[in-house]
């Protein structure tokens, strides 16, 4: 993904790697130790019960219009999820990571891994 461009990517459409829409990219969370994209929030639900999902970006390909991530449509609808107007909390990051069986490790004085962009 060419991060660059990435204040364009909110508000894209989210497919799954079948080309399923999951939701829609609210916002980007950068890894602290590359200033690289990491995870994206995604804005799913119904109407009045709208939450933020959680999905690794790496391995996604950027489309005009949308962002297709390499995960399945039913593991992302299940993430750890925050609300809509919510941040997510230190002690959350490592679910986020499990999650996805991802490997976890914080900054060497114990900083957070995930920044809102």
């Amino acid at each position: 993904m060419d991060s660059a461009d990435i204040r364009e990517w909110r508000e894209h459409n989210v497919v799954d790697e079948k080309g399923k829409k999951i939701g829609t990219l609210e916002s980007v969370y950068v890894d602290t130790a590359t200033d690289e994209p990491s995870f994206g929030t995604l804005n799913v639900g119904l109407p009045t019960r709208r939450r933020l999902v959680f999905v690794p970006l790496t391995g996604a390909v950027l489309g005009p219009g949308y962002v297709k991530v390499a995960f399945p449509k039913a593991l992302v609808k299940n993430a750890p999820a925050i609300d809509t107007d919510g941040v997510l909390a230190a002690e959350q990051e490592q679910a986020v990571f499990a999650h996805y069986q991802l490997a976890y490790v914080p900054g060497a004085g114990g900083e957070r891994r995930l920044a809102r962009r």
